[in-house]
């Protein structure tokens, strides 16, 4: 499996990330309204994952891989970690806030709701959240793993956090 992602990624790399990143969102959502929500197939909101996987298709997904690409320029010849910290740095301060105001106000907008109140509710302890899983996940990610497949890990670690994303974006 892992032979033909590699061959995907290195034939249309764009899509192949894009395409991951959308299943893996719907992925997360159907997660989180089955194992979390406890939901059952009956009561599943279609609509809901849908939009998940759209968000993860057509917006965080083509973001993701150019930010990563842009991350991957950030240099300090001779000072490696200085260079990892500088990417970690730039993804949670820069990138973060900015992904997580535009998912909350994003969803909210297409779910017909008001993002200021979704932003008043969810943004700050999401945020918090995030800092609390992503920065170690990331380090590991900019130390190890080649560009090439940091969003396939980010992916695979997001099918976590996607599911507390769906029920963050859905609480009451």
């Amino acid at each position: 499996m892992f032979r033909w992602y590699q061959a995907k990624l290195t034939q249309r790399p764009v899509v192949t990330q894009v395409i991951t990143t959308a299943f893996l969102f719907g992925a997360g959502d159907i997660t989180a309204q089955q194992a979390v929500d406890r939901r059952g197939v009956a009561d599943h909101d279609f609509p809901r994952t849908l939009r998940m996987t759209a968000w993860g298709g057509c917006f965080f997904g083509p973001v993701a891989v150019q930010w990563y690409k842009l991350l991957g320029r950030i240099s300090f010849p001779g000072h490696p970690n200085r260079e990892l910290l500088a990417r970690v740095a730039a993804d949670q301060i820069l990138f973060t806030p900015v992904n997580l105001l535009c998912f909350f106000t994003g969803m909210t907008l297409l779910e017909g709701g008001n993002p200021k109140d979704k932003l008043e509710k969810s943004y700050l302890t999401t945020l918090r959240n995030n800092w609390m899983l992503w920065p170690t996940v990331q380090l590991v990610n900019f130390k190890f793993v080649p560009l090439e497949h940091r969003l396939l890990v980010v992916n695979v670690v997001s099918l976590g956090w996607n599911s507390y994303l769906s029920y963050a974006n859905t609480r009451k």
